[in-house]
């Protein structure tokens, strides 16, 4: 008889398996096993092999749903200081120019974190990442890039690293060094071209050094690097040996996308401006597209991502928070579920797909997390629904009654 760790009963599984042609993958009146740390079993209830039951904790399930943890794959959460007087500005009528001219914008952000002690991040982060996990993620992308020197993006992915060792919540973390210029080299002659020397032969070799990076992302946009400097910065990237991605499309159309598709890329994100033949270049590559509401939300953007297209050409489509000070600040991936569809028109399962299946592909890692098969981690939720959808439809109580990491369940007052 099989030993298992722990067995779930009397539930029902949207697994996200691809391999399931069934709405969410579902499994109705289902099971679940863990060994290890792994799910070592799942499947119909009725079809439970033998096992001895006075040796396996068993957990009943009511007749709720079980999903993948969920993974948040786009998110800036290390930063020290607040945008909201900027916020209240431009509310009253202030320019963006004149916020600037202030010494506002991600100039603050940098200039706050450069400051800011690693414990003074940690602390923050902690908090940031406890709103995320008892909402039931359990993976999630962190991004540095509020630095914009080797001191501070260190200090950042540092922080970032540290939190997914103290944390049941897997980080990934991306080195985005290539974010915006800093103000340094906004004075001086070529000053892009000169910060995009100092990444590629300072930066980048320390962060690949010392391991702190997973991936290297740029962005790549008329206010920030263009299509040459982001290249160099990839291509760099990948002679390291890291995952690469793109911040591609946001504000216009740099042909961004078709660039990272050439190179190879996990992920290109926001893609409001993404035309059709970049959508066919990351179909073709296998490239993901990340999309990001919170952000079209906070900043009151009208171009939608293109959604029609990306489901033409069968794009694997992921939600993100982009949680930042910034254009994004809502820390909280269940009300992207409900952006995804209220705003960008996707469908329940097309966002739930989006921030477990999807979103793994997006960081590289869907043969460890993102869908419920044997072999793969256990992590996956407990939720107080009736029907996935539900997961979408509502906001405000969080319906998580359970969160299963790496086999361990996690207590939700973390």
């Amino acid at each position: 008889m099989p030993q298992w760790d722990q067995l779930w009963i009397d539930v029902n599984i949207a697994t996200m398996n691809p391999e399931n042609n069934q709405s969410y993958g579902a499994i109705h009146q289902a099971a679940i096993a863990v060994k290890d740390g792994k799910i070592a079993w799942v499947g119909k209830q009725d079809d439970l092999p033998e096992f001895d039951a006075l040796e396996t904790p068993i957990y009943k399930g009511h007749g709720k749903w079980i999903t993948p943890g969920l993974i948040d794959a786009h998110t800036h959460l290390v930063f020290a200081g607040s945008r909201a007087n900027e916020f209240e500005q431009r509310l009253n009528g202030v320019s963006y120019e004149d916020i600037a001219q202030q010494g506002g914008g991600i100039i603050s952000t940098v200039n706050a974190t450069r400051q800011a002690s690693e414990a003074d991040l940690f602390e923050r982060g902690r908090k940031r990442l406890n709103a995320l996990a008892k909402e039931g993620v359990t993976t999630v992308e962190i991004k540095s890039g509020y630095g914009l020197d080797l001191d501070t993006e260190t200090k950042m992915l540092n922080v970032a690293r540290e939190l997914g060792k103290h944390h049941h919540v897997d980080v990934q973390t991306t080195f985005l060094g290539a974010h915006a210029i800093p103000p340094e080299y906004k004075e001086k002659d070529n000053g892009a071209d000169l910060y995009v020397e100092h990444i590629i032969n300072d930066m980048l070799p320390s962060v690949a050094e010392q391991g702190l990076a997973d991936a290297v992302d740029v962005f790549c946009e008329s206010i920030a690097f263009n299509l040459e400097q982001t290249e160099k910065v990839l291509t760099a990237a990948k002679q390291h040996g890291l995952k690469i991605k793109l911040h591609a499309e946001q504000l216009t159309n740099q042909g961004g996308s078709e660039l990272a598709a050439k190179l190879g890329a996990l992920s290109v994100e926001h893609i409001e401006y993404l035309d059709e033949a970049g959508v066919k270049a990351i179909a073709e590559s296998g490239t993901c597209a990340t999309v990001l509401p919170g952000a079209f939300y906070f900043l009151r953007e009208t171009q939608l991502p293109p959604i029609d297209l990306l489901r033409k050409h069968k794009v694997p489509m992921v939600v993100a928070s982009d949680f930042n000070p910034g254009s994004s600040p809502i820390c909280s991936t269940l009300l992207m579920l409900n952006m995804a569809c209220t705003l960008f028109k996707m469908t329940p399962e097309e966002a739930l797909k989006g921030t477990t299946v999807n979103a793994a592909k997006a960081l590289g890692i869907a043969d460890k997390v993102g869908s419920i098969e044997v072999g793969k981690q256990a992590d996956f939720c407990l939720w107080d629904i009736q029907s996935p959808a539900e997961l979408s439809y509502s906001y405000g109580v969080n319906p998580c009654l359970q969160v299963v990491k790496n086999g361990q369940l996690i207590s939700m007052n973390a």
